[in-house]
Parts: C-alpha cells; structure tokens; sequence
C-alpha cells in the first residue's frame, strides 16, 4: 500500500530504519512505533518508497 501523505511516508521510513536496525526502536515515536509494531518490512519498505512528489504534506481529514 502507498503512502497517503508525506508524513506517512516519512514516519514508515524512519520504522523501516529501526527494522533493518540502522537507528534504535527506543528513538522511535507516534505513528512510526506504532507502524513498527503492526507492520512487517516489506509492507514499511513499500510505503515508505512512495514517490513524494505528488502527496500532500498531511492526510486531510475527511
């Protein structure tokens, strides 16, 4: 599934990060614990791929 947003994207990054343990799961915070906990790696990887260019900055609420 594609990021909805640029913060989306940003915070399966920073999960996807701590699951190939390039930065510490303790630095992790909000949305990218909770996508650490509830995701696996190539359900982060391909989120946090999306391409950018076209997201908004944050999910609008509908």
């Amino acid at each position: 599934m594609p990021a909805t947003s640029k913060a989306q994207q940003k915070a399966a990054g920073a999960a996807l990060s701590a699951k190939r343990g390039d930065t510490k799961v303790g630095d992790l915070k909000g949305a990218s614990k909770d996508m650490y906990d509830s995701m696996s790696e190539s359900e982060l990887d391909e989120m946090a791929s999306t391409d950018r260019e076209d997201l908004p900055e944050k999910k609008s609420k509908d």
